[in-house]
């Protein structure tokens, strides 16, 4: 069984800092097969490289906003949960992980991180963009994280279709951020009906790079294509492959 490495959130503002993780991101890995090693910010350098020496592969988990400075903006009056020291720890692991090839599958927030450390840039807040026709922040519009609220249109002829399936797909949404400019060598495989990024994979930056905005950790239990996106990850960090010829080209990261 492959290991997993894990970001957790880390607290912002006052009071003591705290890493903490939804146990549905554990779960729906252990489902797959996989065995998770949480990666917390603050670690010591050389304790996180011993820790990285052992992984097949990194999960970029939900969370805050990623700082805008990153990406050469200014915070939008909306901006919250900014973590620097997670912020440092997941374009770190990324970083890594796209060097070693190591397949990486980033889930909302972690799709952006993933983005931004591949040089894009990320819409602040959907509203002022795309409008509110999609409840993007379904837990503050009533409904359970759990419950599949909107569709998305999933390209064909990409990794993302041949693990969940091509076109119309039922998911659950909780952000009010996503890609403006995709990252160097990212391209888009869903997009919801307002137009919003929902999918991105890299075809050429390792075995299995796929980033999702919605949270299948949440569905995994219950719903076959969120299962299989788990699957298909572990799958891949186990040396398997999961059905996309690769693409290679010349990453600088």
């Amino acid at each position: 069984m492959p290991f997993i490495g894990v970001t957790t959130s880390a607290s912002s503002g006052e009071g003591p800092a705290r890493m903490s993780l939804n146990a549905a991101y554990l779960h729906a890995l252990q489902a797959a097969g996989g065995i998770p090693v949480l990666l917390p910010p603050f670690l010591l350098d050389d304790q996180l490289n011993a820790l990285l020496e052992n992984l097949d592969g990194l999960l970029l988990t939900g969370g805050g906003d990623v700082d805008p400075s990153r990406y050469g903006e200014k915070p939008h009056a909306l901006v919250h949960g900014v973590s620097a020291p997670r912020d440092t720890l997941e374009v770190t692991v990324t970083r890594w992980a796209l060097a070693q090839r190591k397949p990486v599958l980033a889930l909302c927030r972690g799709m952006q991180v993933l983005n931004v450390t591949l040089g894009g840039s990320l819409v602040q807040h959907i509203p002022d963009y795309y409008g509110e026709s999609i409840a993007h922040s379904q837990v503050d519009a009533g409904y359970r994280r759990d419950e599949v609220t909107h569709a998305v249109d999933v390209r064909g002829g990409t990794l993302l279709a041949n693990l969940v399936g091509p076109g119309g797909l039922g998911v659950n949404s909780m952000h009010h951020q996503s890609i403006r400019r995709p990252g160097d060598h990212l391209v888009i495989t869903a997009r919801s009906s307002d137009g919003v990024v929902e999918a991105v994979e890299g075809p050429g930056l390792g075995p299995f790079v796929v980033g999702v905005q919605w949270h299948p950790e949440e569905l995994a239990a219950s719903n076959e294509a969120s299962a299989n996106l788990f699957s298909g990850f572990v799958a891949a960090a186990s040396g398997l492959s999961v059905g996309m010829p690769e693409r290679t080209h010349a990453i600088r990261v």
